[in-house]
């Protein structure tokens, strides 16, 4: 953090201490103190990073003073907290953080969230007083409602003013929404005074969870520690998130946003909601008021969007990328029960005609790298994973008459090593799949030793940023091998191996109740040496990434481990198909010129760029009703043009017509669930403008299908040009 913004006018650290205290001394609440057992975690978590972490680490004065930062950033993200006074006075600290987590001395870090819970205290209450004042929405005037790069208040009048402005964006929001007077003040009023109550219910394993995890995060970013109480519900938080809408979901303390959509499940398969958007409200049913969870803890919000099977909930949301002037969409899920079958690999059959060829294309829609551990080990021949269900989608294709295969990873955030192994065998004669260096230096090389080829034929594999791990691993040995083409956007690049480590098993006492230390041990690279750490894996054919999507991925995080490379395994390329892939990219490139879904995802991009740059909005209320109508005109041309194209007798002769054929999940669904779309659907169609969020279309994944049948052609044409030389012969 740049300390040259810290307002060092304020005079000596005595002062500033002093100051604090008098301020804190209004407001009392129960301060926090460390327990002896977190004290034992603190030098055993220590040991074991030191001594077995993939990641050579230091923990010197200089780490110390990162951690220091970290931990402020974690409790204070956005600094509407904490003055810059405060800051000053948790210096004193900055050079003992170390020598204190390898002696368990924790005091510290308790200090520091105690200041913390009593200035959440007192911005409620002088929130809650703004909230009785007339709020003038005419003047001119802005809020910076992004504040990470900015410097923390240098005194209380300054934070009651920032408050100030936040409040009255807060109201403006929902003026907006046309909520009345007295239901907006209702609604704020239980907002803020939620989001202290959440903060003063903490316990001490909470702080000590954050701080430990301050330091941990700063080792590596898949480094992490769990509370007893959170390893314990971890599991059961995750089943609670994916009952009824099939997302898991996430909190930074003010939002609950969605974390990853479960493929297969009722958000994916109504199809708008996606990772990252922020959930503002959660209604009942197809009608109905909205409960406005902003401020609210994981749990209560998960208890909203759950409930029977065939019934509907609606998520007010904004996405990642929405600046704070965009108007949040409703999101009308079906709620229903994820069943194993909806997470297993799922199949269309598309058809694409381009004018002179009709192309049949297979889709397999990867949701993880599964495997029935359990039941393989017990010898059950029923056994479910991915490689036996992409064989049997194979026999379906073959059996249908499919040309070319589409192997869709987006979202896919790995799972099993083993299964992505046995997957990349169905495509490749016998070899080396991927390199595992472990913490020691040890290299190990692991193998496909089938010969068998179950699909010889065309072959395109889909990735995004969600894309992580194990399909990593799958889409560079494609890649590597030559065996297929890919299209999509550079993956996450997360290319480490953890394991879970409960720390009860390193201490004689059995009477502790220690937490779990999740620990990276060692590093993924490619059969070709490369690693895909950071990198991830770049496809040859790039589709440009949604807007805010550049949050997302092992770059983002700035003590990641670094892109490396060791030597190559042995292994014979199935193809060469640079000269393919060259052709594939001019026809790609001539077809973005022409479709509309590609140009208005550009301006998108270029308007979040604009924005990003400016970290304040308008407090006034016709500028921010003109941005409002500004949003809905884009919206509402892209409709207009999607419905143009579709009613088009003649459709441009570039953009090949795809026609969906078939889809396994439809088969899914219970009657039940598809009449409550059918009612959703009806009802969405019936809300303002402003919540009625357009239909999903999934414009990559046809852009996919056409260069597929590009592909499918270019092999035809091979074929036939090496049968004519033949006979000539």
């Amino acid at each position: 953090m740049n300390r040259s913004k810290y307002p060092v006018i304020l005079g000596s650290l005595i002062f500033a201490v002093l100051s604090s205290t008098l301020v804190l001394a209004k407001v009392d609440l129960e301060a926090l103190k460390p327990s002896p057992k977190h004290q034992n975690e603190s030098r055993l978590v220590v040991q074991l990073v030191e001594r077995m972490h993939y990641k050579n680490t230091e923990l010197n004065d200089e780490f110390s003073q990162q951690i220091l930062t970290k931990y402020i950033s974690i409790l204070d993200p956005n600094k509407m907290y904490f003055l810059g006074e405060d800051v000053l006075a948790f210096d004193r600290w900055k050079n003992k953080l170390d020598d204190g987590l390898r002696a368990g001395q924790l005091k510290p870090a308790f200090e520091i969230f105690n200041v913390f819970k009593q200035r959440v205290a007192s911005q409620k209450a002088h929130a809650l007083k703004v909230l009785d004042t007339d709020l003038d929405f005419e003047q001119d005037e802005v809020f910076q409602w992004d504040r990470e790069k900015a410097a923390y208040a240098i005194d209380q009048s300054e934070l009651n003013e920032l408050w100030r402005k936040k409040v009255k964006n807060d109201y403006l929001s929902l003026k907006l929404l046309k909520k009345e007077p007295e239901k907006i003040k209702e609604t704020l009023s239980k907002r803020y005074t939620v989001m202290a109550k959440r903060i003063d219910d903490m316990k001490s394993d909470d702080v000590f969870q954050y701080f430990i995890n301050a330091y941990l995060s700063l080792v590596e970013p898949h480094t992490g520690y769990m509370e007893p109480i959170t390893s314990e519900n971890f599991e059961i938080n995750m089943k609670l998130s994916l009952e009824g809408i099939g997302a898991v979901l996430g909190n930074d303390g003010e939002y609950t946003s969605i974390q990853t959509i479960v493929k297969g499940g009722p958000a994916d398969m109504e199809g708008s909601l996606k990772s990252g958007d922020k959930v503002l409200a959660v209604g009942q049913d197809d009608e109905g008021s909205f409960e406005d969870v902003v401020g609210w803890g994981l749990e209560d919000v998960v208890q909203l969007i759950r409930g029977e099977k065939g019934s509907t909930v609606r998520l007010r949301v904004i996405a990642e990328e929405d600046g704070p002037d965009a108007m949040p969409h409703v999101v009308h899920i079906v709620r229903d029960k994820v069943k194993l079958e909806q997470q297993a690999a799922q199949y269309k059959i598309m058809q694409v005609k381009d004018g002179q060829h009709d192309r049949k294309i297979g889709v397999i829609d990867l949701p993880t790298f599964y495997l029935d551990f359990a039941a393989l080990q017990n010898s059950d021949p029923d056994y479910r994973s991915t490689t036996k269900d992409v064989k049997r989608i194979l026999k379906v294709f073959e059996a249908e008459g499919v040309q070319g295969i589409v192997v869709d990873l987006r979202n896919n955030g790995g799972g099993s090593l083993y299964e992505a192994i046995q997957l990349s065998g169905l495509f490749i004669d016998k070899g080396p799949i991927v390199q595992t260096k472990l913490s020691h230096g040890k290299i190990e090389v692991k193998r496909d030793v089938d010969p068998n080829i179950i699909w010889k034929g065309p072959m395109v594999v889909m990735v995004n940023k969600l894309s992580a791990s194990a399909s990593e691993i799958f889409a560079a040995a494609m890649q590597d091998y030559g065996r297929a083409v890919i299209v999509g956007g550079q993956t996450y690049g997360k290319g480490t191996v953890q394991n879970v480590m409960p720390l009860n098993e390193y201490v004689n006492n059995t009477e502790l109740e220690l937490g779990q230390l999740k620990m990276t041990m060692g590093q993924f690279f490619r059969i070709n040496g490369g690693s895909t750490q950071n990198r991830g894996v770049i496809p040859d054919i790039e589709f440009p990434a949604p807007p805010g999507f550049e949050k997302f991925g092992e770059s983002a995080y700035e003590n990641a481990l670094p892109w490396n490379s060791i030597s190559s395994s042995d292994y014979t390329m199935f193809d060469d198909l640079s000269e393919e892939i060259s052709e594939l990219k001019q026809l790609y490139a001539s077809r973005t010129e022409v479709n509309f879904e590609f140009d208005f995802l550009k301006k998108e991009i270029e308007l979040y760029e604009k924005d990003k740059q400016d970290p304040t909005i308008s407090l006034s209320l016709t500028e921010r009703q003109r941005l409002v109508e500004e949003r809905k005109a884009r919206k509402q041309e892209r409709k207009e043009k999607r419905e143009a194209m579709l009613a088009a007798a003649t459709p441009n002769p570039l953009l090949g017509e795809v026609t969906l054929l078939f889809d396994s999940t439809d088969e899914l669904k219970s009657e039940d669930t598809l009449a409550a779309e059918k009612a959703a659907k009806e009802a969405a169609e019936t809300e303002e403008d402003e919540e009625a969020e357009e239909e999903f279309v999934d414009f990559r994944l046809h852009e996919t299908a056409r260069i597929l049948a590009d592909f499918i052609d270019m092999k035809m044409e091979n074929l036939i040009a090496t049968a004519d030389k033949s006979s000539k012969e």
